[in-house]
């Protein structure tokens, strides 16, 4: 069974920013460094090099190792962590919200993305160490997007009352969601796995954050994978004058103002904001605004003076969290980082941010577009193989499908374009006549024309829905297909949790397939 389907650009999944950026047109190349291929990333790794410091590397290490310290990581991942402190090691990353037991399946196809691509690096250019990185988003602040996910046909969410960084949030509470998760999914070893899986992450730690880290951890233990949280001090520290620079000069908002210009024909992902950071607390996450010479902490009566603020960051870095526009560019000053592997919303918004990295000088990665891929049945397959449908088929709007399929099972041709051209002939001398009589005349033989062609329209309308009607049985079970596979016209992977398709062999296959640098979807077979 082949692997690949059909090309992201061509799915009709994706915006034309993408689609553009991975057809590589020329309008859009100011707005990325390097075109992710094999052959690039030795430019990449030699730029990387010489702005990123051995100093920063020990800093990063260090924190690594107390972040894991009470986590039992894998020999391969505090290896990883070691090598960072050589400057022939470098990353790959990606980033992800802490969802409610991973949430959406593409949580795994992101990480999965990130070590396959380190392994083809490592081949390539064996003299460095190359080590994937998972960046927890421990410091949004938007829970209802994270409080769920779905188990097939149920969806199980988290009720509760959030309102700082979610990576700070109380896991209390989710023994609820435990019994909800275990009562659906039924019984046999891979439920008790799962069951018990969610029981360690949740149940046995204290917040969101170390949750998720036990769950990624457990994941991908034989991997190597490093999981970074960023809402950490001594990692704040490196990025202290580049939050310095924000509240002083917000330079970020002019320099991503001047790119959406350049992208005014194309639907823009985010917009800056004149001061591009939160402060935070434990239950607290604001944006910092500056009014009346004063930096004030939104919806709050915290205000602070330009020293005052810039004492705060001095002792207290840890209080300052860069929004979607700065989060990059933190990301890329503690990371020895060579490309982000990131969902097609996350590069649309990566593309608004070189011009920004350009005048903070720091190297901007490469972006590639994580794997997607199409969980499928061998029982699926078969009925797939005997509607005789194909995967591009299958990524149809579903009318548009149906009108296909029609087309091909009826016994003759349902198309009236060579009647519509008679007629429009025929229609082009009486109009040479008309010309040359009364005005009123032409008009008529318009009217006729424009007549006569709608019903033509109409009868081949009317024939294509006659053989719908014919053709019922067939068509009813390519539309259950294709609703299996893609619920209610959505990626089956924006909309399944992993533990729908979860063994030990599933998340092996996905990441032998895995293949960032190549832009197809995948078809994994369970």
């Amino acid at each position: 069974m082949p692997t690949d389907c059909i090309t992201y650009q061509k799915s009709g999944y994706f915006s034309k920013l993408i689609v553009d950026y991975l057809d590589e047109k020329p309008e859009i190349q100011s707005l990325y460094h390097r075109f992710p291929a094999l052959e690039n990333f030795a430019a990449q790794i030699d730029e990387k090099a010489i702005n990123y410091s051995l100093e920063n590397r020990q800093i990063l290490a260090e924190a690594l190792k107390n972040q894991n310290a009470n986590f039992p990581i894998s020999e391969l991942t505090q290896a990883n962590i070691e090598l960072l402190k050589s400057e022939k090691t470098f990353t790959i990353t990606t980033g992800h919200q802490l969802n409610l037991f991973t949430g959406p399946a593409y949580f795994i196809y992101k990480i999965a993305s990130v070590i396959n691509l380190c392994k083809q690096l490592k081949e390539k250019y064996s003299e460095y160490n190359f080590v994937p990185v998972y960046w927890m988003a421990t410091e949004d602040h938007d829970f209802e997007e994270i409080n769920h996910f779905n188990f097939k046909d149920k969806k199980i969410t988290w009720k509760k009352d959030s309102l700082g960084p979610v990576g700070r949030l109380s896991t209390e509470g989710l023994d609820k969601i435990y019994k909800a998760f275990s009562d659906t999914i039924g019984v046999g070893s891979t439920a008790e796995y799962l069951k018990e899986l969610f029981q360690k992450s949740y149940l046995e730690h204290s917040n969101l954050a170390d949750a998720t880290r036990f769950l990624a951890n457990e994941l991908f233990s034989e991997e190597g994978l490093i999981i970074i949280d960023g809402d950490d001090s001594n990692l704040k520290t490196l990025f202290t004058p580049y939050i310095k620079d924000e509240l002083l000069h917000q330079n970020s908002f002019e320099e991503v103002s001047k790119t959406i210009q350049h992208l005014k024909d194309y639907a823009v992902q985010v917009n800056p904001r004149e001061i591009n950071l939160f402060y935070i607390e434990d239950h607290l996450r604001e944006r910092i605004v500056f009014e009346n010479n004063l930096y004030k902490v939104n919806n709050t009566k915290i205000a602070f003076s330009e020293s005052e603020i810039l004492e705060v960051l001095k002792n207290s870095p840890e209080k300052f969290s860069p929004n979607v526009i700065l989060r990059p560019l933190y990301q890329e000053v503690i990371l020895p980082n060579l490309a982000y592997i990131g969902g097609a919303g996350e590069i649309a918004y990566w593309l608004e941010l070189k011009s920004n990295f350009n005048a903070q000088k720091v190297t901007f990665p490469m972006l590639i577009v994580r794997n997607s891929f199409v969980v499928v049945t061998e029982k699926q397959l078969d009925k797939i193989d005997k509607l005789e449908i194909t995967w591009a088929d299958l990524f149809l709007p579903q009318q548009e499908l149906f009108n296909k399929k029609t087309k091909e099972f009826s016994n003759f041709k349902i198309d009236f374009s060579e009647q519509k051209e008679t007629l429009k002939k025929q229609f082009s001398e009486l109009l040479k006549i008309a010309e040359q009589t009364d005005k009123s005349f032409l008009g008529a033989v318009k009217a006729q024309e424009a007549k006569q062609t709608k019903g033509l329209e109409n009868l081949e309308k009317r024939l294509l829905k006659a053989e719908k009607r014919v053709h019922a049985d067939k068509l009813e079970r390519i539309f259950d297909i294709q609703n299996q596979l893609f619920t209610n016209g959505s990626l089956q992977e924006r909309k399944s949790n992993f533990s729908e398709f979860y063994s030990k062999e599933f998340i092996n296959n996905i990441i032998l397939l895995s293949n960032p640098l190549k832009t197809h979807f995948k078809i994994v077979k369970i």
